[in-house]
């Protein structure tokens, strides 16, 4: 069990080798970025974080940041629902992203997180009267779900959290247990992913993703009022879909409709977007990837990546 333990430090190690940490106002190297086990944030989840991500397009040699101004808008909103004390503008902080991405000098896929959170090394459940700080840091990123031939998912038996217990419209570090639950339960039973449901009955979001279905040549997806994360990639897929000419509705999505549906499939900043191909061990359309999910990841790949000028106001050149 030592030798083990032993070999997993040093691939954690070798990992985050010359990477490099926004901590404390400085920018430190990535293993020295380290937190006290008191601190308030550890034991209560009181932070917020975005995930990001930095696509490498190999020909142009630039690593695009992509919504890394939008990512910041957000934050700058969760902290509001903390209470949390976040001292730069959204402007500044995609400046240090930036910098911290050229000191990192990734030549690959990479994602980004940074953190806002209670720092002081207190006990006691509450949002008042406590520190905050910040931290970002980045790592070398691929595919968050293996997603080639689509995924299999089960609708799970644990509900979304309701937005007056978690608000599921900031990514509140302790909100995500909720989802751990569902993943586990799901993968644990045999399936890839799960989908959730609010407590009326609705369907909400994957366990970290937003969801759309197609039905009759229209895309839906549901509204923010039932319990999802207002995502950027939900925002920009909707978009491209108008760009498309494909008919784009928010409602409600009844779970009898997930198993109707032509086409299914996720999306998110780390899920990037996900054909489901089966829910429930039902197929769902011809069981097989639909041709307007593939036409919405053709799409998102090209733009992330700084092929379509279209959607060029969407990245950020780091180098």
């Amino acid at each position: 069990m030592l030798k083990q333990e032993t070999a997993t430090a040093t691939a954690e190690a070798d990992r985050t080798a010359g990477l490099w940490a926004y901590f404390h106002g400085d920018f430190v190297p990535l293993a020295e970025a380290k937190i006290s086990v008191m601190t308030h944030a550890f034991n209560y989840g009181t932070a917020v974080f975005e995930g990001v991500r930095g696509y490498w397009n190999a020909e142009q040699e630039q690593l695009y940041g992509l919504d890394l101004l939008a990512h910041y808008e957000r934050i700058h909103r969760s902290v509001r629902l903390l209470q949390l004390e976040l001292r730069h503008t959204p402007e500044e902080l995609v400046g240090i992203t930036v910098e911290l991405l050229r000191r990192d000098g990734f030549r690959e896929d990479a994602y980004i997180r940074p953190i806002c959170y209670k720092s002081s090394e207190v006990i006691g459940v509450r949002l008042h009267n406590l520190e905050s700080d910040l931290t970002i840091f980045a790592v070398p990123f691929g595919k968050y779900i293996d997603t080639e031939e689509g995924i299999r998912a089960q609708v799970s038996t644990w509900r979304r959290t309701d937005d007056n217990a978690i608000p599921a419209r900031s990514k509140i570090t302790g909100s995500y247990v909720n989802g751990a639950f569902a993943k586990s339960e799901a993968q644990m039973n045999g399936y890839d992913e799960a989908l959730m449901l609010t407590q009326e009955g609705h369907v909400s979001e994957g366990s970290a993703e937003n969801l759309f279905i197609v039905r009759d040549g229209t895309l839906i997806t549901p509204p923010g009022t039932d319990n999802i994360l207002e995502g950027i990639t939900r925002e920009h897929l909707m978009t491209m879909a108008g760009d498309l000419g494909i008919p784009v509705k928010e409602r409600s999505i009844d779970r009898t409709e997930l198993y109707m549906a032509d086409e299914v499939f996720l999306c998110g900043t780390g899920a990037q977007l996900a054909p489901v191909v089966e829910i429930d061990r039902r197929p769902i359309g011809t069981g097989k990837v639909g041709p307007i999910t593939h036409r919405l990841h053709q799409l998102y790949f090209d733009a992330v990546r700084g092929r379509l000028d279209a959607y060029r106001d969407w990245l950020t050149p780091v180098y």
